[in-house]
């Protein structure tokens, strides 16, 4: 955005058309979503900012993403270049959880040469450390999410796959409601209104049905809880962080049903994008995870 669109604010009121046009060329340009508010308040009120996911960002705050890692050369550069993109200032973990695949090899050229790093063409958007963890052999995505989780400093957690499945653009809705104190954890729900593409039946029905029986285990009343997108307040976190036990996708239960039990949290969910891939494109879960889930409603 040029100096003469940011001073425009200052000298004169602008027509609705004008406003208008102004507001879409800050919202898609490069402008760091902690500066947007600024300069969008102004034209569209704090009601309208709110509802478009431009709201302040206290300074010193940061989002902490923990991405697991297994084998995902193929889309790992580019996810965290979303991440980078996404307009928030984050902490970036990466776990990777025994990769065989050149992956651990490209994340471990990033960490000894940042240089090479995703992030490093980046510099322009609020700044995103990037963090490399390794397990030395394949434990499971819920014990790489414990690793990374553990190694958390941001005042907020939110899991990311490694794939390209879900967008990182999604992340400032998905804070918002914690910023407000709305919430103390928000889960991200592929089923609660967000367009998108039409999934395959057996795995729908199979989340559904989860969740389901999880709205029945802990009262409350979600409608994805088999959703990657969980972000949880660091402090509400680490009350049941140690408890967790889970090392594959039973975490997902796990999880939640522990979250639940504690005193006065506050869930929250928002609709989020996501573009499912096959299992030939490197899809990682299965019907036996379904069944484990299931289990895992009775063992917690």
């Amino acid at each position: 955005m040029s100096d003469a669109e940011s001073n425009h604010l200052n000298y004169a009121r602008p027509s609705a058309m004008d406003e208008v046009s102004l507001a879409q060329r800050i919202i898609g340009s490069e402008v760091p979503k902690s500066e947007q508010y600024a300069k969008l308040q102004p034209l569209l009120g704090d009601e309208l900012c709110r509802r478009l996911g431009i709201f302040p960002i206290p300074a010193g705050l940061r989002l902490t993403v923990v991405i697991p890692v297994y084998n995902e050369v193929r889309t790992l550069a580019t996810l965290v270049e979303k991440v980078q993109q996404c307009g928030l200032p984050c902490e970036i973990i990466l776990v990777d959880d025994g990769s065989t695949d050149g992956t651990r090899d490209l994340i471990l050229g990033w960490r000894d040469n940042p240089a090479t790093a995703p992030a490093a063409v980046l510099a322009k958007h609020p700044p995103c450390e990037l963090r490399v963890l390794l397990h030395e052999h394949n434990r499971g995505k819920g014990a790489a999410v414990r690793t990374g989780m553990a190694a958390a400093t941001g005042q907020a957690i939110i899991i990311q796959d490694a794939d390209l499945e879900y967008d990182p653009r999604d992340y400032g809705a998905l804070w918002q409601p914690v910023l407000e104190d709305r919430a103390d954890i928000v889960y991200g729900s592929r089923f609660s209104g967000a367009s998108g593409p039409v999934l395959a039946a057996w795995h729908t029905w199979m989340n559904q049905f989860i969740t389901w029986c999880t709205r029945l285990r802990i009262n409350r009343r979600l409608s994805d809880v088999e959703t990657c997108y969980k972000l949880i307040r660091r402090e509400t976190l680490q009350k049941v962080l140690a408890d967790l036990r889970e090392d594959r996708f039973g975490i997902e239960i796990e999880l939640t049903i522990k979250l639940a039990r504690l005193a006065d949290v506050r869930f929250f969910e928002c609709p989020i994008q996501y573009q499912g891939r096959s299992y030939s494109e490197g899809k990682k879960i299965t019907w036996r995870d379904g069944l484990w889930a299931l289990w895992c409603l009775v063992k917690y």
